[in-house]
C-alpha cells in the first residue's frame, strides 16, 4: 500500500507559479549574460576605430566623435537590439532582459540629436560645459532599458503598485536606476579636474568609464549563478 505523502512533505512542493517564476529567473539569467558579451564588443569597437581614427589625423573630428562614441557607449545597443529581434522572431515568451534589450536599441538616438545640436548652439563639447553629452551617449539607452524594464513589470504584474513593488525588490532594475544617477557627477567631476576629451581615444575611454551599462546585466548574470549555487 503506497504511502500517504505527509502536510510537511506536500508543503514543501513548490507552487506552480513559484516552479514558472524559478524558471523566468533562470532563463533571465541566461539572457543577461548575452548582454554582457554584446557590452564588451562595443567597448572594443570604440577603442579600435578611435585608434585608427587618430593614426589617420581625425583626433578632433566631429564625425569621428560621433561614431567613436556610438560604438563605445551605444554599441551593445545594437548587439542588444538584435538580440531582442531574434529571441522574438523564436516566438519565445518575453522577459524582462528582452524588454530591456529593446528599451535600450529605442533610446540610441537621443544622443545624437543632442550631440550635434550642441555643436550647432556653439557648447564648448571639449570643455565642462559639454559634460553632459557622453551622458546621454552612455546613459540614454540605459535610461530606455529602464524605462522598458518597468513597463514589462507592469504588464506582467497586472498593477503600478505590484510593479514598482517588483522593481524595488529587482537588483538589475535597481542596479540600473543607480547608474544612471550617479554617472553624470562622475562625468562632471572628471571635466572639472582638467580632463578633455582631446583626441577620439580618449572620447573613447571617457564614453566607455560612463558606460556602466555593464553593470546591470553583470548584477543579473551574478543573481543567477548564486540562485544555481543555492539550488543545485
Amino acid at each position: 500500500m503506497a504511502e500517504e505523502e505527509s502536510p510537511e512533505d506536500q508543503d514543501k512542493e513548490p507552487s506552480e507559479g513559484e516552479e514558472g517564476k524559478e524558471g523566468d529567473e533562470s532563463l533571465e539569467g541566461e539572457e543577461f549574460s548575452e548582454l554582457i558579451r554584446y557590452t564588451g564588443a562595443g567597448f572594443i569597437g570604440g577603442l579600435v576605430v578611435g585608434a585608427v581614427l587618430d593614426v589617420l589625423g581625425f583626433q578632433r573630428s566631429g564625425l569621428g566623435q560621433w561614431i567613436v562614441r556610438t560604438l563605445s557607449g551605444e554599441g551593445e545597443s545594437l548587439f542588444e537590439g538584435i538580440f531582442a529581434f531574434r529571441r522574438r522572431r523564436r516566438g519565445g515568451a518575453g522577459s524582462l532582459a528582452e524588454a530591456y534589450g529593446w528599451g535600450k536599441l529605442i533610446g540610441m538616438a537621443a544622443p545624437w540629436v543632442i550631440d550635434w545640436g550642441s555643436r550647432l548652439a556653439r557648447v564648448n563639447v571639449y570643455g565642462v560645459q559639454g559634460f553632459y553629452i557622453p551622458f546621454f551617449y552612455a546613459m540614454s539607452d540605459q535610461i530606455g532599458g529602464n524605462v522598458s524594464g518597468l513597463l514589462f513589470l507592469r504588464r506582467r504584474e497586472g498593477t503600478w503598485a505590484r510593479a514598482a513593488g517588483r522593481y524595488v525588490r529587482h537588483p538589475v532594475m535597481l542596479s540600473s536606476l543607480a547608474v544612471i544617477l550617479l554617472v553624470p557627477l562622475g562625468l562632471l567631476a572628471a571635466r572639472l579636474l582638467g580632463f578633455s576629451p582631446s583626441n577620439q581615444i580618449y572620447t573613447a575611454l571617457e564614453t566607455i568609464a560612463a558606460n556602466l551599462c555593464l553593470v546591470p546585466p553583470l548584477v543579473g548574470w551574478l543573481r543567477e549563478r548564486s540562485s544555481r549555487k543555492q539550488h543545485p
